[in-house]
Parts: C-alpha cells; sequence; structure tokens
C-alpha cells in the first residue's frame, strides 16, 4: 500500500522529475501531480512518466496533495508556499528543494503583515505546515529528461525547520526523503545556508571563474581534470545569479576563506617554497580523502 495519497510538485525539472520518479517507481504515492508554468515542460514529465497527471494552475494543482514540494527557482519558493498554503488541504505538508533557506524564512516572515493572505492565515494556525529542505543531489542537466529513480539513494537531504515548526511535522518531511533514499540531515536555515555556501556555492564559482578563464585556444588540450573541475559550471545561469545573491553574506565569507587559501599557493610557488606546497597540496589531499569516491 502507498505510504502517500496524491503529492503534488511544483516545477517538473531534473530534482522535481527525481522525486515523481522515485515515488512512482517506488509505489510511494497513489498519485503524483507535476504543476509547472508551461504546458511544454508538463508533456515532457508526462512523456518521461516522472508524473500521473500536470497542471498550469497552481491553486488548482495542489487542492488534493496532501505532501507538495516546491522545485521552482529559488526567487519563486515564498510566493509559491503562500499559493500553495492558500489552496492545500488541511494539515498538509509544504517543503521546498531550494539551495537557499534563510531568504525564503524572511519572506514569509515579511508576508505576515499582509493579513488578507489567506495562505499566511493557514500557515499562523498551523492548519498547514512548511519545512524547508535541500536535497544536496543534483547536476548540470536540467529538464525532465535528466530525471532519474535514483538520485537521492545514498545523497544528503537537509531538513530545516524553525522553531515555529513542531517536531511531529519535522518527522514527516525527514520520514519523506528517507523513502527516497536519501541520508536526512537537520538544521537551522542560518546553519544551512553558512555550509552551502562553503560545499555548494563557492565550488560553483570556482568552476565558472576557471571555465572563464581558459584561453579558447587551450580548449583542445582539455582533460579529464578540466572538465571534472569545471562541469558544475554548466548548471542554468540565471538559477546560480538568484542563489549566489539569495546567499550573498555566507558567500563572501565563504569566498573570503576561499581566496585565503589560493593566496598561500600562490605565495608558495612564487617563494619556491617546496616544502610548503607540499603541506597545501597534502593538506587538500587529506581533506578530499577524507570523503571517500
Amino acid at each position: 500500500m502507498a505510504r502517500y495519497g496524491t503529492v503534488a510538485i511544483v516545477g517538473v525539472g531534473l530534482i522535481g522529475g527525481s522525486i515523481g520518479l522515485a515515488l512512482r517507481r517506488r509505489g510511494l504515492a497513489e498519485h503524483v501531480v507535476g504543476i509547472g508554468r508551461r504546458q511544454s515542460s508538463l508533456d515532457k514529465a508526462l512523456a518521461f512518466e516522472t508524473v500521473d497527471s500536470v497542471s498550469l494552475d497552481l491553486a488548482e494543482g495542489v487542492k488534493g496533495a496532501e505532501i507538495t514540494v516546491i522545485c521552482t527557482p529559488v526567487a519563486r519558493i515564498a510566493q509559491d508556499v503562500l499559493t500553495t498554503a492558500a489552496n492545500c488541504p488541511t494539515d498538509a505538508l509544504i517543503t521546498d528543494a531550494g539551495s537557499i533557506k534563510g531568504q525564503i524564512v524572511d519572506e514569509l516572515a515579511a508576508a505576515t503583515a499582509q493579513p488578507e493572505c489567506k495562505g499566511v492565515k493557514r500557515l499562523e494556525k498551523n492548519e498547514v505546515h512548511f519545512i524547508g529542505s535541500h536535497p544536496l543531489a543534483g547536476g548540470e542537466k536540467t529538464g525532465p529528461q535528466a530525471a532519474r529513480e535514483d538520485l537521492f539513494d545514498g545523497r544528503v537531504t537537509i531538513v530545516t525547520p524553525t522553531e515555529a515548526n513542531r517536531s511531529t511535522e519535522t518527522k514527516r518531511v525527514s520520514l519523506f526523503w528517507q523513502d527516497l533514499g536519501s541520508r536526512v540531515v537537520c538544521m537551522s536555515p542560518e546553519e544551512h545556508d553558512a555550509a552551502v555556501a562553503t560545499v555548494s556555492h563557492v565550488p560553483h564559482v570556482a568552476a565558472s571563474a576557471l571555465a572563464a578563464s581558459t584561453p579558447k585556444a587551450s580548449l583542445d588540450l582539455i582533460g579529464t581534470g578540466w572538465l571534472g573541475t569545471t562541469r558544475i559550471a554548466g548548471g542554468d545561469v540565471e538559477l546560480w545569479r538568484q542563489i549566489l545573491t539569495g546567499n550573498r553574506q555566507q558567500v563572501l565569507s565563504a569566498l573570503a576563506e576561499y581566496e585565503a587559501a589560493l593566496a598561500e599557493f600562490r605565495t608558495a610557488i612564487a617563494n619556491e617554497n617546496d616544502e610548503q606546497l607540499v603541506e597545501l597540496l597534502q593538506a587538500g589531499k587529506d581533506r578530499r580523502d577524507a570523503v571517500g569516491s
């Protein structure tokens, strides 16, 4: 028997499509609704069997959903949460897959100044529940055609409850991601944003900078090292602009630490200090080896 009734997925790209595939192939949901803004994307979601049905209307699409996962760009998530909260069933659970959390929490808090907003009222009364999530999975490919049933297997998903959330809802969100194959880690939105600035956002900046600074004349000579290091630079540009500006202060702090590390390498190389260079390379190797393959 399916664990969930109807699950709505807002945004049917790589992450949303993979959630849908995992739910359907594992028999976890009775019905999966894909919600989007372009019919062409929804048609692809149906063609690749990531969802059971589709809707261009967010308010209509979430009406019967006990769980809604919002997989839209980070600049839209807060508004999509409010629209979902205004239209989903009582006691429904709303989560997201965004790469930043503080901005979303702040935008939802600011919305409390709009007493006419039904979504705000329902969230405040605990008629519906929002708890943020961030699956650390994905890649540079986009669209439902890139979706994979096993995308979350063994991968960490960070769940970010606030003080306003009850432990029962946090457990429900955690169980949902565990059912999809994830290993769940809970932390505050602030802790999340500081951590992912280091392990996700600055690596993207570094990959983009390396790719952009490589002379065109050298592109015929690139090998697996360059390709592997710059792979994530192929991600959606507007999506990453929203992430980097939405987590601006944490990214700047993490960039300062990275720049300091690069400066040490520059100094060691410029001063022909092989001993220091070996120490720096060894420190990097040890940290990378500790993670495993």
